[in-house]
């Protein structure tokens, strides 16, 4: 069992075996986040009688995770973080099978529901970056959430192709990319059983319980974290959602599309390798200010065509966008609680991620069925300028505070 670093004895190492092994889980959590991604909006066309309806099971799995966040800190606070992950990733098994059989029974509705219960791993995995500052040295906690989201490019290397691969390996399409995500699974529940976590008794100073979460959600930073986290999260999956589906309308084969979407989901995790560095340096503010510079690029390179490099363009940028805005929401949601808080305020930041985003998912099909890729990017502009607005608010708030003290 690896021993934790403590602030009397400064720390040696960053990547220590509990480090890496999250690093591992989250590749797997994003090799099937992506892959549902990338197929589901397809399944759920070919099968919808609507074709509005086509990204349902995109929100499906969404709306799972947000109807889940209570139950997974609840969980998280009773039994451990081992052990919530692993029935996480057990849960993650289970849904893929289901799933699997509704593609291969074609039904629409069983669809929905397997990805629906595949919310409850997602909500899940969400908290594999805040593990990750709890398995490491306090001045080493930006770089280890960065390293861990990094962790991602596994996903975007293997997801996108993994269903590429097998969208015809079985009479029905993409039957296997679903069986292949079990597996997937299963091999996160083995790693999981390896990874030491630190024991909720040795949590910190305040009272036993903690702050009711009306007061933490009150302060200013928890309010920001909150917006930039959820919005950061809902313009991405708007944008990538829909995707799969505008590049199709646009007569581009699936081979395209999964290049584009490996390339986003690059950009999304790859900015991992330094991002927590850059935050150390520069501060949280400009580094997710930079990340909306990035959201607005990907926005008007967007609406300058529709050709393959404007897509591959626009997603990665977005992709890159997002790190630096949800890496930093990250950083500045750790600075709103204290160690006996960290369930009831981690459970509340991805109950915002995943409101939102179940939201966006379900717009993105609507709005790319009734008014097209164009309009979905100009609707874009309102959650980035909020984004932007609440990051304004907080680097003055805070400059006054200096000020007053």
């Amino acid at each position: 069992m690896l021993k934790q670093t403590t602030d009397q004895n400064p720390p040696t190492q960053l990547f220590t075996r509990n480090l890496v092994l999250l690093i591992l889980c989250q590749g797997l959590f994003l090799v099937n986040n992506v892959t549902f991604i990338a197929i589901n909006g397809l399944v759920g066309l070919s099968l919808a009688t609507i074709s509005w309806m086509a990204t349902l099971p995109v929100m499906g799995y969404v709306v799972g995770g947000a109807l889940s966040t209570s139950i997974v800190a609840k969980i998280h606070k009773s039994m451990g973080r081992r052990k919530s992950f692993q029935i996480g990733l057990g849960v993650a098994v289970i849904s893929s099978l289901i799933c699997a059989y509704a593609t291969y029974s074609k039904s629409f509705e069983l669809l929905c529901f397997g990805t629906l219960v595949a919310g409850y791993y997602s909500a899940n995995g969400q908290l594999y970056r805040f593990a990750a500052a709890e398995v490491s040295h306090r001045s080493l906690q930006e770089k280890a959430v960065s390293w861990v989201l990094a962790g991602g490019i596994l996903g975007a290397v293997i997801g996108p192709n993994l269903a590429s691969w097998t969208k015809n390996y079985f009479s029905v399409q993409f039957l296997g990319a679903y069986l292949i995500l079990s597996i997937a699974a299963t091999i996160g529940m083995i790693l999981m059983q390896w990874v030491d976590f630190p024991k909720d008794e040795n949590q910190s100073e305040g009272s036993p319980t903690g702050r009711p979460l009306g007061e933490i959600i009150r302060q200013p930073i928890f309010i920001v974290a909150a917006i930039c986290a959820s919005l950061g999260y809902g313009v991405m999956n708007l944008l990538m959602a829909a995707t799969p589906l505008a590049m199709q309308v646009c007569g581009l084969p699936f081979s395209d599309t999964a290049f584009v979407l490996e390339w986003h989901v690059i950009g999304m995790f790859a900015p991992g390798l330094f991002t927590g560095s850059l935050i150390k340096k520069y501060g949280a503010i400009p580094i997710m200010g930079v990340g909306v510079l990035l959201n607005l690029i990907c926005i008007f390179t967007a609406l300058s065509g529709v050709n393959l490099h404007h897509f591959l363009i626009g997603l990665f940028t977005l992709g890159v966008g997002w790190n630096f805005i949800f890496t930093g929401a990250t950083t500045l949601a750790m600075r709103a609680y204290q160690a006996n808080e960290k369930d009831i305020t981690q459970g509340a930041i991805n109950f915002c991620v995943f409101g939102v985003m179940a939201f966006t998912s379900f717009g993105s099909g609507a709005l790319m069925s009734t008014q097209g890729w164009a309009w979905l990017n100009i609707g874009s502009f309102i959650p980035v300028s909020m984004i932007a607005g609440a990051l304004i608010w907080l680097h003055f708030y805070e400059k006054r505070l200096l000020r007053q003290n």
